[in-house]
């Protein structure tokens, strides 16, 4: 079986890493697919048995693209476009396998080429044009809308990667059988092409005092991921637990400047450090040097991708009571908390202190991740999809 996947994403860059894709692409080949994978020219290569990654050029004099919708992405897309007409004629695919975006020009070129189409759904792209404050044309989102719900009937299979998009999805496709539920929720350390061992040990050297406790957040540092109230929260924290630290790790250089001058007005530049983008395998080591994991979401319905990681890692996680989280977490599993200063600080202090607590949510943590979410749960579900495209 010959598999076009397309990733309209910068491809393992500190400002884009798509797990998602690398192993939906790693597993399908695994599973016995040739895989080639079209995708921005932008990051590392990576050593992907099966999988051969072919990259549009890069263009480095337009920088990176954003996190969101932009009108660079739109360009990037429109070469996506022409390389994937080219490579459509070249060879004959079993079927595309293509992530958000390129589904909605995927859709018109099915007929003329014969494959297959697997619709790999991450989000509702017409409310991505209202939450990241693209556009607030009523044209421009009516037409994407119009584009995701002929997509949606059009596609052999879709894959959504939480619950509440796949309700939403389910709600547009008529036949359910061709809609999977796959969580974005494995996390084995990327294997780069080139060597960058070193690079990811140096950045994931903390340099802290000798009996820090480590508080560790990862991620962007965009508005909807509440870096903000997590900083005024670890304010409060620190007058009762003196030796905590605050590690972020993400974010652009100018996101990082604006939260250090926050820190720094509440007091808190000593014990707080924001190591701004790393690589994947770095963001891991870090992670798992935390006495507690912290996801302080303010808005949002998709699960974060790192969350399962989290719930596997045999640390606690303090996170907000947001839908973006309760599709996966519960009480029992993690210290649940609302998104406000006063109850994130309780959250915070109680992950560091109450051991009992900890190890119960630990243990619940574990089983859960292993019961529904792990490699093996994964591979299952990639080998029903491929059963039914065949």
């Amino acid at each position: 079986m010959k598999v076009l996947a397309i990733a309209p994403q910068p491809f393992f860059t500190p400002r884009g890493t798509p797990f998602s894709v690398y192993y939906r692409t790693l597993i399908t080949a695994e599973l016995g697919a040739e895989v080639d994978l079209l995708t921005y020219g932008h990051g590392k290569d990576v050593d992907r048995p099966g999988v051969r990654i072919v990259r549009i050029p890069r263009l480095a004099f337009l920088g990176e693209p954003p996190i969101g919708p932009s009108f660079l992405k739109l360009f990037l897309d429109g070469l996506l476009l022409l390389w994937t007409l080219a490579m459509l004629i070249r060879r004959r695919y079993d079927f595309v396998h293509a992530h958000e975006e390129v589904v909605f020009y995927c859709r018109f070129l099915k007929p003329i080429f014969g494959f297959r189409l697997v619709y790999d759904m991450h989000s509702s792209l017409p409310e991505q044009l209202t939450n990241f404050h693209f556009t607030k044309s009523r044209l421009l989102i009516g037409i994407f809308r119009s584009l995701e719900s002929q997509a949606l009937r059009v596609a052999d299979v879709v894959i959504t990667i939480c619950p509440t998009l796949a309700k939403y999805a389910l709600g547009k496709i008529d036949d359910p059988s061709r809609h999977f539920l796959i969580e974005n929720s494995i996390f084995d350390p990327v294997r780069f092409a080139r060597d960058v061992d070193s690079q990811d040990e140096r950045s994931a050297a903390l340099g802290l005092p000798e009996g820090a406790r480590r508080i560790v957040y990862t991620g962007t540092l965009e508005p909807y991921q509440g870096i903000e109230l997590l900083v005024r929260a670890f304010g409060l924290v620190r007058n009762k637990v003196p030796g905590a630290h605050l590690i972020v790790v993400g974010g652009s250089a100018k996101q990082i400047e604006h939260y250090v001058g926050l820190a720094r007005e509440i007091g808190l530049e000593a014990s707080t450090l924001f190591t701004g983008r790393v690589s994947p395998n770095a963001a891991q080591a870090i992670s798992a040097q935390a006495d507690l994991l912290v996801s302080p979401r303010t808005e949002g319905t998709n699960t974060p991708s790192k969350i399962y990681h989290h719930l596997a890692s045999g640390i606690p996680l303090v996170a907000t009571d947001i839908e973006s989280h309760t599709q996966v977490l519960d009480a029992s599993v993690a210290f649940l908390v609302r998104p406000d200063p006063d109850a994130l600080a309780r959250g915070l202090v109680a992950g560091l202190t109450d051991e009992v607590a900890r190890s119960e949510k630990i243990s619940a943590a574990k089983q859960l991740y292993e019961t529904k979410y792990s490699k093996r749960s994964y591979v299952e579900k990639m080998r029903a999809v491929l059963e039914k495209i065949r």
